[in-house]
């Protein structure tokens, strides 16, 4: 048996079943761009969002504090609400593995990446809690209860006093020891990576 005789028809079968699939992928696509004209412009569910919805949802917090709600939050009392609602996942000391409260110099070339040494602004922190804790009900917490942790988790990290006061007018004036590491991307456009 001559050597050709396998490779001849097999590359001849190989090349008519490519173009056969490559003719079919065109038509496919060309069936599919003319269905995409036949859609209807509603679908029939759903319906325009309330006022009502839209506040409830926009809670967002920028870095100037512009966004906090009215409330306030002690020390203390952040520190017996994290207790009671924050232990069963970050352990008594703010872990797993340390990552809330900052236990290595925040100057060093590697630091550990918690809230005392990695995030720029302490309005950040009110606004993560209030949206993401607890895991098990994100979004449950008073606003009294984000500040009272928030203050809690700043005095953990030595960067405010067991007696300072959290609310929305001394939050946004915390400066946290990141701030000054802190790139923002203001990039319009242009490579990913500064």
């Amino acid at each position: 048996m001559n050597r050709y005789s396998f490779w001849v028809p097999s590359t001849l079968l190989f090349v008519a079943l490519a173009s056969h699939f490559q003719t079919n992928g065109e038509a496919d696509i060309a069936s599919s761009i003319a269905k995409v004209d036949t859609l209807p412009a509603r679908f029939g569910f759903g319906r325009p969002a309330t006022g009502a919805e839209i506040t409830r949802l926009d809670i967002d917090v920028r870095p100037d504090g512009k966004g906090l709600p009215p409330g306030q939050g002690q020390v203390a009392i952040g520190r017996q609400i994290f207790a009671t609602k924050c232990v069963a996942c970050h352990g008594t000391v703010g872990g797993p593995n340390g990552s809330l409260v900052t236990t290595t110099n925040p100057d060093r070339k590697r630091p550990e990446k918690t809230i005392g040494n990695y995030w720029p602004y302490a309005t950040t922190v009110f606004d993560y809690i209030r949206r993401a804790m607890p895991f098990s009900q994100p979004g449950s917490l008073t606003n009294d209860e984000v500040y009272h942790l928030t203050a809690y988790l700043l005095q953990a990290n030595g960067i405010i006093d067991e007696k300072t006061l959290i609310n929305a007018q001394t939050l946004p004036r915390v400066v946290m020891p990141a701030q000054k590491l802190f790139v923002p991307d203001d990039r319009k456009g242009g490579p990913e990576i500064k």
